[in-house]
């Protein structure tokens, strides 16, 4: 029996057998705007809901505004970081040479059952051997797992490519792949999901419609 980790997202568990393995690392990926990091913070504040304690390293926007935007949702980051349930991060890789070894000290002092890294596009900052940075970041995934942890890292799409991430390799090195999509046509708009992998998993295969709602995101039914 394979354990699954609810993703706190309505909708989206139905489709990859009751949610994310467990002890996995998928990787959430998209153009700007498709909703990552509201993704990453609902998954965090669903384990959080439950008493599970979870840690967010952050590495582009602060602390201060994922916040600040969860706060929309209705989600109180604070009351669990006081409780000392979770714990929200930020690092500039500019300044931190091994940003891989402190992602896994930061992650060893929590004892985090979720993580969310936002994004590995800063995690390979100033490296441009695809090699090197696959090395690097399957050591961080390895960390990861050894510490008995369900991860999401998010990767950013760069505008009009067909790519699943910013480099190219991150999609080998994870268990799963998430793509957000944003279509816009005028005044209308549309987002939507599809589960490109998920190891030991039987999941959907459609493109299904992902809405924001007051109380974050949902997955719709596909509608082909």
């Amino acid at each position: 029996m394979i354990k699954r980790v609810a993703t706190g997202i309505p909708g989206l568990d139905r489709l990859m057998e009751g949610g994310l393995v467990e002890n996995s690392v998928t990787l959430l990926t998209g153009e700007t705007g498709t909703g990552k990091t509201i993704f990453a913070s609902q998954y965090i504040y669903g384990g959080l809901l439950n008493n599970e304690p979870g840690m967010f390293i952050t590495l582009e926007e602060t602390p201060e505004d994922i916040k600040n935007d969860a706060a929309i949702f209705g989600w109180d980051f604070d009351k669990f970081e006081k409780k000392g349930l979770f714990k929200i991060i930020y690092h500039d890789p500019v300044q931190v040479n091994n940003i891989d070894s402190v992602i896994i000290g930061e992650l060893n002092t929590l004892k985090a059952k979720r993580l969310v890294i936002d994004s590995t596009s800063l995690v390979a900052l100033n490296i441009e051997n695809p090699a090197q940075i696959r090395r690097r970041l399957f050591h961080i995934i390895s960390s990861i797992k050894r510490n008995r942890t369900t991860a999401i890292v998010t990767s950013e799409i760069p505008e009009g490519s067909k790519a699943l991430s910013r480099f190219g390799v991150e999609e080998f090195v994870v268990d799963g792949v998430v793509v957000l999509h944003y279509l816009g046509i005028g005044e209308v708009s549309a987002r939507s999901l599809t589960i490109r992998k998920m190891r030991r998993t039987s999941h959907g295969n459609d493109v299904y419609p992902l809405e924001i709602a007051k109380s974050g995101l949902v997955v719709k039914k596909s509608e082909i």
